[in-house]
């Protein structure tokens, strides 16, 4: 088992480091790569200040580089705390004085809602900002310690590292329903204990394509990145403009041939509302998971996850549901176990 959550990486990049470990669009990138650019990141952080138990915000889009950035700040001891760069700046500042986080690791996109950010006393001069881009960017209110350019001047072996399991890997700020965020403390020991139990539970291997539907803010994102990753697999980035167009999600997994996706319910009820899910359509998916709302019963939804059930030939092993409060959407026999938390998960032979 895993001491720490970038030892899934290591261990893959020493086993297959060719094998592809991310995918957006037309990108893909290597786990050897991934490994190599993770490392230089953190020795770059390192030598910058970057100390053990350092929070560092990730303000980036969805993309194989913030999950490099996610990899180095975990290798430099830090802990990351992803932020949503579609939040209003006020949001955003109420996290940052929150967690009282020393880096913010940023790229152009989010260069403007940076430059806000940072127009506020005392995050100006109490946070120092990587650049994830190729040139050295500066603002009114930024001038970043580094850029990607500087990497590739630094070593991309393996560090040595003072966290250990109990240490702290990630905070994630919820939705903040009485108007201020809240962030919950995850620490490495967390993360390895359910993706291993995942792991083996859904039988993922190498051989697995595995969406990351949600954003890397949202606790479901926890799975997508370390389940692919522990299991060898390859991690299928769908960018958050597909969300808008049905016919565009369906499309996504027949091109990327999916075998697990993973994602709220309500996307599932939309893409059934619009009728672009048909029988046998993804022949290639095992696994239809889904958690973080009610899938009410007799909904489109219901549609799709009879159709996803039915698309799996025999012989290709099980097919799994995830559901919140244990709803059974496949046909009978099957077998439960009762998780911690809120959410029952049953699986069939196939």
């Amino acid at each position: 088992m895993a001491e720490l959550l970038q030892h899934w990486v290591t261990l893959q990049a020493e086993q297959a480091p060719d094998r592809t470990a991310v995918v957006l669009n037309q990108e893909r990138v290597s786990y050897g790569q991934l490994e190599t650019l993770s490392n230089q990141l953190a020795r770059v952080l390192k030598e910058a200040g970057c100390r053990k138990g350092d929070r560092a915000c990730l303000l980036l889009p969805k993309s194989p580089l913030a999950i490099v950035a996610m990899l180095g700040v975990l290798k430099a001891d830090g802990l990351y705390v992803p932020l949503d760069p579609t939040s209003p700046a006020a949001r955003l500042a109420k996290i940052l004085e929150s967690c009282e986080n020393r880096w913010i690791l940023a790229s152009r996109a989010s260069a403007p809602l940076l430059d806000e950010l940072l127009s506020r006393e005392p995050l100006q001069s109490s946070i120092s900002v990587g650049w994830m881009g190729s040139e050295r960017a500066e603002g009114e209110n930024f001038c970043a310690a580094f850029s990607l350019s500087d990497l590739h001047r630094y070593s991309g072996a393996p560090l040595d590292y003072q966290n250990r399991r109990c240490d702290p890997a990630h905070i994630l700020f919820t939705s903040g329903s009485t108007g201020c965020p809240k962030g919950v403390v995850i620490t490495h020991t967390n993360v390895i204990h359910f993706v291993e139990w995942a792991k083996g539970y859904f039988g993922m291997s190498p051989s697995d394509r595995i969406s990351g539907h949600s954003p890397i803010h949202f606790d479901l994102s926890t799975f997508d990145i370390y389940g692919t990753f522990a299991a060898g697999a390859e991690l299928h980035l769908v960018l958050p403009e597909l969300n808008i167009f049905p016919h565009k999600l369906a499309d996504f997994i027949r091109r990327s041939r999916l075998t697990l996706w993973f994602s709220v319910p309500s996307i599932l009820n939309y893409m059934a509302k619009f009728d672009v899910v048909r029988f046998y359509d993804f022949p290639l998916l095992r696994h239809l998971l889904w958690c973080g709302e009610i899938f009410p019963t007799g909904s489109g939804g219901d549609v799709l996850a009879e159709k996803a059930r039915l698309v799996v030939p025999p012989g290709l092993g099980r097919r799994s549901v995830l559901s919140p409060g244990g709803r059974d959407h496949r046909a009978s026999p099957s077998k439960s176990i009762q998780a911690k938390g809120a959410c029952r998960f049953r699986r069939r032979a196939g």
